[in-house]
């Protein structure tokens, strides 16, 4: 009667953990299933992106700014200089 308990309480034990294991596998695709249909809802309602660029500035107006921006930083061009060329460029 011993020898017949044991296999059983081992069989019982394996296929217990098993469901167990079985279970938790489940629940953790469905959570990810569920963040993966949020995700794409979340793409679908976000706003088409801005395109980048001041309005069609040419690629020697951006050159010039870059050019302003390091002589600002340089010190050679005031906070008020770098603001005044710069609106005359962008204008």
């Amino acid at each position: 009667m011993f020898m017949r308990r044991r296999p059983l309480l081992r069989a019982a034990a394996v296929g217990g953990g098993a469901y167990a294991l079985g279970s938790r596998n489940r629940g953790a695709r469905e959570r990810e299933a569920d963040q993966d249909q949020q995700i794409q809802e979340l793409q679908a309602q976000a706003p088409a992106p801005v395109a980048a660029g001041g309005g069609g500035i040419s690629s020697e107006a951006v050159q010039k700014l870059q050019d302003l921006a390091k002589l600002h930083e340089q010190g050679v061009l005031t906070d008020a200089e770098f603001t005044a060329q710069k609106e005359r460029l962008l204008a």
